[in-house]
């Protein structure tokens, strides 16, 4: 029989993890409000993440006096180790990305990571594929679909539909002055998101590699988040060597820096943690375009940001990509459980037969 449906497997992570890329959205939204106001965005990630330890240190300490927890291994550390250099740069890269951009860039090209995860976890046979399946074949086009959307969504931006700047009255060549200065941001901040991105589904094929032999959720975000830590410190020593960067006042830079140490990398890392163990890393990822909306309804609300046409049709290619691939991972696990049942019929009725056969004997 297949598994019955329950709250805590099939119901909750879904809502989690929607209310989860709300919370992301809205501290990228409050990052972007305080990079416009001065933050350094590598003092913005080592002070995020150290936040995150400090908090993280005493409660998992806790947790793992008063439960039974795996043993840590020197392979497991290493292996955690090198997630917190992927996890840390991918940040920075982000944050640096978005200081040039917008949210709203960073979510729509933020759909990429579903495939970029599925394309990853096939190369390490996290999932299946076969030539002549329909579902693989559903999986491998939606994939191609979606990194066409993602290059449309960084390289084409196309009129504006909402303009935020046209109350400005800009001479003409100002005007082209600031579309030049503006585009060359845009792509910058593009490029940089991109491989961000491709950081993003590397640490989350690994993370569920790790959560398969050390299913400890707590012990593994605190040692990452001690290893990002002193890798973002180290990095921002050098990228933004001026004390005055570092200082943070009662702002909304120091508002910033608390809620996504709190929130974002402790909260949001312990849940994404916690549905990579219980569900895997292509149905995590899977819910990265429900961002795109909440990043443009917060850009054009309290940002003052520009909707471009190329963001709208970027994500709708996106979007479908998308769908595509869940319908295939979907269809998938269908015929996963009807071959199992078939299978075990099968075993099922010689042994059946033999035990009709010895009944007869016995009785003859």
């Amino acid at each position: 029989m297949a598994r019955e449906r329950s709250f805590y497997r099939d119901f909750l992570p879904v809502l989690v993890l929607l209310g989860n890329e709300f919370n992301d959205m809205s501290l990228l939204t409050l990052f972007k409000v305080a990079s416009l106001q001065g933050l350094n965005s590598y003092v913005f990630v080592a002070y995020a993440y150290a936040v995150a330890t400090t908090v993280l240190l005493p409660v998992t300490l806790f947790h793992r006096r008063s439960r039974v927890v795996p043993p840590l291994s020197f392979s497991t550390v290493s292996k955690i180790v090198l997630l917190g250099v992927i996890g840390s740069s991918s940040q920075i890269l982000a944050y640096a990305g978005i200081s040039y951009s917008s949210p709203a860039l960073a979510s729509s090209i933020g759909n990429l990571v579903p495939a970029f995860t599925f394309i990853l976890a096939v190369i390490c046979r996290m999932e299946k594929l076969a030539a002549k399946s329909r579902s693989s074949q559903a999986k491998v086009m939606g994939s191609i679909i979606s990194i066409s959307g993602a290059f449309v969504l960084t390289f084409y931006k196309g009129p504006p539909i909402v303009n935020a700047h046209k109350h400005l009255s800009l001479s003409l060549q100002d005007q082209i002055n600031f579309l030049k200065s503006e585009d060359a941001s845009w792509a910058t901040g593009g490029i940089l998101l991109m491989a961000d991105y491709i950081l993003t589904s590397v640490w989350y094929i690994l993370e569920e590699d790790i959560l398969r032999v050390f299913p400890d959720e707590l012990t593994l975000v605190l040692l990452y988040n001690v290893t990002a830590t002193i890798f973002t410190a180290t990095v921002g020593v050098f990228a933004a060597p001026s004390a005055s960067a570092w200082k943070i006042g009662l702002n909304v830079s120091l508002i910033s820096i608390v809620s996504s140490g709190l929130f974002g990398k402790l909260m949001s890392n312990v849940i994404y943690a916690w549905t990579l163990n219980l569900k895997g890393a292509v149905f995590v990822t899977s819910f990265r375009p429900f961002q795109i909306v909440i990043a443009v309804a917060m850009g054009v609300l309290f940002l003052d940001d520009t909707l471009y046409i190329g963001s709208v049709v970027g994500a709708i290619i996106v979007s479908i990509g998308l769908y595509i691939v869940l319908w295939g991972k979907a269809t998938e696990e269908i015929e996963e459980v009807v071959g199992g049942l078939e299978s075990l019929t099968a075993e099922n009725v010689p042994l059946l037969q033999n035990h009709r056969t010895e009944t007869s004997e016995k009785n003859v």
